[in-house]
């Protein structure tokens, strides 16, 4: 077996490994953001219809 081709092999699977990683924590971190905005808003609808039927109709 051929060192530099094991090495070179290798080489390129942790390099392929670390551009997986890094794409999937780029994606992740746009994912979460989005669901983040999503919740929060979600949220403040909630407060805000609650304090309308609270304030407004009784």
């Amino acid at each position: 077996m051929d060192f530099k081709n094991l090495l070179y092999s290798d080489f390129l699977y942790y390099l392929f490994g670390i551009i997986v990683l890094v794409t999937v924590f780029f994606l992740m971190k746009k994912i979460t953001s989005c669901l983040i905005k999503t919740v929060v808003m979600i949220v403040i609808l909630a407060i805000l219809s609650v304090i309308y039927y609270i304030y407004f109709m009784q």
